[in-house]
């Protein structure tokens, strides 16, 4: 982990498209701004971990609808 010092009004680039900003500092809290890419999804950790979570259940439910639909195929016989 690379770990990085800034005041507030510096900034810190991520390759050429992406720009964080220190916008305020307080007791316990630091404002970030974010610039990039509209195509870029930026989401704060938790929530990143609450979408990621659904997809995986919503998967696994699709799998489970999937294989109880294969009892009702019908099986051609020879």
């Amino acid at each position: 982990m690379l770990v990085l010092t800034r005041k507030i009004n510096e900034e810190i680039k991520i390759g050429k498209d992406i720009t964080l900003k220190i916008l305020a500092i307080s007791e316990n809290q630091t404002k970030i701004g974010i610039e990039a890419p509209k195509g870029v999804q930026i989401f704060r950790n938790e929530i990143y971990s609450r979408v990621k979570d659904n997809a995986i259940e919503a998967s696994k439910a699709s799998i489970q609808k999937a294989s109880d639909l294969n009892k009702y195929k019908i099986k051609k016989v020879n």
